[in-house]
């Protein structure tokens, strides 16, 4: 039998970080008409565009300083001296050994700061405004950049957000001769689009590399709002924060992140699209903070069979989950089991278009949703509240919880669907967890290889709702089933709970006979 090989691919954030002694890292575009009138030949150099560009992008190092006293931790990274008789050759050794690390009289001195170095640009060579990524200045307590002509200067840090991993620094504009690059529009650019990125990759200093848009609207599961461009342009460790061009020499990218299984570039590096960085930037300059549009809502994907179940012509928009108490989407009577189709006059294709339209809306803006209920279109007017506002009061839901695995119950089997459900009586709420506002039936138990174990059913969820009718108890659930059988329905559509979690699950009927 032949020994397979293993691979790890990890995902790498692309700030270079440098400790004392050694250094470590800190870690869908649509079909084109077959038209050669569309065939670009490739640029025979970069060389003028790469002149005109470089002086407008920087290194970004950033330090954090430790201080630790004798009695902390780094004190005790270390044995007490060991004891030789006088005279002894060890003794000279050790004391030598010892006093490099200490202060010479038994003490520890201060760690030497740690050091993260990565890239940025200019957008503004008036009032000094440069672009990185977050994780590149994270922590920091001190930020200074590198510009090309190799002066280094303090930067302060104006604003940034780890949701998608931005931040905006500020320098002075006055002393030194700042070359700025403007933004472009990075949803007109497509797949096989030549660009260029130039960025600091191992602290080595401003470095060109080309290649193309490999694809877009990539899902990296690094946030809520990932959007990626895909590249295969050379991108390692040190170029996060750096510039992703067009022909043009406009950004239409921020260079972020690597899919590698070494930690080196294989081609497939991914930048934040200009059109996504540039709202938050704004606002970040603005407000010294981001302030994101809010709905008040939990969303799930529309599958095929949950758009079969709702009379929906085929799977799109985003499924409402839950509405939060006192959000906007409730004000505006949205409520679990909506589909929302547009927002504020935008298409919503898919689940995960909703929330980068929603965070993009202004603040106290009233738009209109429009919604898939009951077999028909439906609209509503939303005023939109802030996100943050509504994390820092609470409003937002945790998802955090592991359920734990509870004593099992009988019930009542429903073959059709390879679950058994019980009622919510007080020894089943206290078996498993289930509070006193939750009403439905609980699952006790699911088959191997059944319908409700493929779409995620397990013991300890509440069923709420069937086909959005409430549940009282099991035989209600069964009756529902039986009649969704008789009229040929190919499933039947839940509304669960899992510790206060609740979403939408299609599952399939299947014939016991």
């Amino acid at each position: 039998m032949q020994k397979m090989k293993i691979f790890t691919v990890s995902l790498f954030l692309l700030a270079f970080t440098a400790l004392p002694v050694v250094p470590a890292v800190a870690q869908s575009s649509g079909e084109q008409p077959h038209d050669k009138r569309l065939v670009q030949d490739p640029p025979s150099s970069f060389a003028n565009l790469a002149a005109k560009l470089l002086p407008s992008v920087v290194n970004v190092s950033s330090t954090q300083n430790f201080e630790e006293e004798e009695s902390g931790p780094r004190s005790q990274d270390f044995p007490d001296m060991p004891q030789f008789p006088e005279g002894s050759p060890f003794e000279d050794f050790f004391e030598d050994f010892m006093g490099r690390r200490g202060d010479g009289n038994g003490g520890i001195q201060p760690s030497l700061p740690s050091a993260s170095l990565g890239s940025g640009f200019i957008i503004d060579a008036e009032k000094g405004y440069v672009i990185t990524n977050n994780h590149v200045i994270k922590d920091a307590d001190e930020v200074r950049i590198t510009l090309h002509d190799d002066s280094t200067i303090p930067a302060e840090i104006i604003g940034r957000d780890e949701k998608i991993d931005i931040a905006v620094l500020k320098v002075d504009a006055q002393k030194h001769k700042l070359t700025a690059v403007p933004f472009g529009n990075s949803e007109t650019m497509r797949v096989g689009d030549w660009i260029v990125a130039i960025g600091n990759p191992f602290g080595l200093g401003g470095t060109v590399t080309s290649g193309i848009i490999s694809a877009r609207q990539r899902d990296i599961n690094s946030g809520p709002y990932d959007d990626y461009i895909q590249t295969d342009a050379s991108i390692n460790r040190g170029n996060s924060g750096g510039p992703m061009f067009n022909l043009k020499g406009e950004v239409i990218g921020i260079n972020t992140a690597i899919f590698s299984p070494t930690g080196g570039s294989v081609g497939i590096g991914f930048a934040i699209p200009s059109n996504l960085a540039s709202p938050v930037i704004n606002q970040l300059i603005e407000f010294g903070r981001t302030r994101r549009g809010w709905l008040g809502v939990r969303i799930q994907t529309v599958t095929d069979e949950i758009a079969e179940s709702l009379g929906l012509d085929k799977a799109r928009g985003a499924l409402v989950a839950s509405v939060t108490e006192g959000g906007p989407a409730e004000e505006a009577k949205l409520r679990a089991g909506d589909i929302i189709l547009t927002f504020d006059g935008k298409k919503v294709a898919d689940m995960r278009a909703l929330p980068r339209i929603v965070a993009e809306t202004p603040i106290e803006k009233d738009v209109k949703v429009t919604y898939w209920r009951e077999g028909k279109e439906r609209s509503a007017k939303v005023a939109i509240g802030e996100l943050e506002k509504a994390e820092k009061n609470g409003l937002l839901a945790s998802n955090d919880n592991s359920p734990e695995a509870p004593q099992k119950e009988k019930g009542v089997e429903i073959e059709s669907v390879g679950m058994t459900v019980a009622s919510l009586n007080k020894s089943n709420r206290e078996a498993y967890a289930v509070g006193d506002e939750v009403n439905g039936v609980v699952v006790t138990k699911v088959e191997a290889r059944s319908e409700a174990l493929e779409k995620g059913l397990s013991a300890g969820d509440v069923i709420v709702e069937i086909n959005q009718k409430s549940v009282k108890a099991p035989e209600d659930l069964v009756q529902i089933i039986e009649k969704a059988k008789k009229d040929k329905k190919p499933s039947v559509l839940l509304l669960v709970n899992r510790e206060d979690d609740v979403r939408f699950v299609a599952l399939k009927l299947t014939d016991e006979e």
